[in-house]
């Protein structure tokens, strides 16, 4: 039960990355808060210019065990792509977590521009399971495109945990 519900909170705060984003870049919004919000799987804004993947595989020549991640945006016009990767950890594992994330896409990245040739980035966003954050946290949000509220992230992953905990103690 509990793994189920570590996912749901989890895509939570991924969905409100998304949403943000989606303003952002001019996507129509059926729906008017970020709660609300059900990401499509792709999206292409302005024109084919960008191409924002929800939760997609990345389809390369070689076979790389991390090949998915939350949010891709590939920007067609500037060459770039963003890998997000969205992690909600223990609040002792939160630097160790966003270490991991960089060296686990190492190889997707290297792939990836080598094959679409564009420069590639990773953006690690982990959050402890009570709102815990790193230093370098701030850094990596604002390059992600949109209004990314640090006290709302926080706030969805610690809510997500007490429904956790409210789940587990019933």
């Amino acid at each position: 039960m509990a793994k189920e519900q570590y996912i749901k909170r989890h895509d939570r705060v991924s969905a409100q990355l998304h949403f943000n984003i989606c303003k952002e870049t001019g996507v129509q919004l059926d729906k008017k808060h970020w709660y609300e919000h059900v990401p499509k799987l792709v999206e292409t804004i302005q024109g084919g210019k960008v191409t924002l993947l929800w939760n997609q595989h990345v389809q390369t020549d070689r076979t790389f065990p991390n090949n998915k991640s939350d949010i891709i945006i590939r920007d067609n016009e500037d060459r770039t792509c963003m890998l997000i990767d969205v992690a909600i950890s223990g609040d002792r594992n939160v630097i160790k977590k966003e270490a991991e994330k960089i060296i686990k896409y190492k190889d997707l990245t290297i792939e990836i521009q080598r094959m679409w040739n564009i420069k590639t980035k990773v953006i690690s966003v982990i959050i402890g399971a009570t709102g815990t954050i790193s230093k370098s946290f701030r850094k990596y949000v604002s390059n992600i495109p949109g209004n990314q509220e640090l006290k709302e992230q926080q706030k969805t992953a610690i809510l997500g945990t007490a429904h956790i905990i409210r789940k587990v103690l019933t």
